[in-house]
């Protein structure tokens, strides 16, 4: 079975053990802050997927990381999946996870991308039109900025695309001349 697919499986199963103890949104923090650490600290990430370091070490780690930053329940779940010798997919299982949170919460991460800086009015208009179109509760806007564009702006939402960049423009009259 896929990697993906496992650590969807183990997301899952916390979501429901979250909603069951009252505790989702304690979860989904925990997982935030296992995600971002796991991002800053590729050692982490290392350790965890390396076949040759016992699992009591490896809990001990996460023990000694996170015990005084996430619940106890986060803390049960870490030691029953390296227990199961799945320690390689906790990463991926945080990701899962919080996609799966932001499913079940109507939450969208919007990636919009502009030759500057995006300002707040033209940011909450993006934000009302994703919600609007998409159903969305809640929009989470990830600005990058890329001077390539000349002007305009790239919207990505899942896997769809609305590119109103000048350079996007510029490429297909070029084409339309060439042809």
């Amino acid at each position: 079975m896929s990697e993906i697919k496992v650590a969807s499986r183990y997301a899952k199963s916390l979501i429901d053990l979250s909603v069951e103890n009252n505790a989702l949104e304690s979860s989904y923090n925990d997982m935030v802050l296992f995600e971002k650490v796991v991002d800053e600290t590729p050692e982490l990430e290392a350790i965890l997927k390396n076949p040759i370091v016992p699992l009591d070490k490896k809990t001990g780690i996460l023990n000694g990381i996170f015990a005084d930053k996430v619940s106890k329940l986060t803390i049960t779940f870490f030691k029953i999946v390296i227990s199961k010798g799945r320690s390689a997919i906790l990463f991926a299982t945080a990701k899962q996870f919080v996609q799966q949170y932001n499913l079940i919460k109507g939450i969208v991460t919007a990636d919009v991308t502009t030759a500057t800086a995006l300002g707040a009015t033209a940011k909450d208009q993006i934000v009302d039109i994703v919600k609007r179109e998409l159903g969305a509760n809640q929009v989470i806007v990830n600005e990058k900025i890329d001077d390539k564009l000349i002007g305009g702006f790239i919207l990505k939402v899942g896997d769809k695309q609305f590119d109103a960049s000048i350079a996007s423009g510029l490429s297909k009259l070029k084409k339309e001349f060439a042809a």
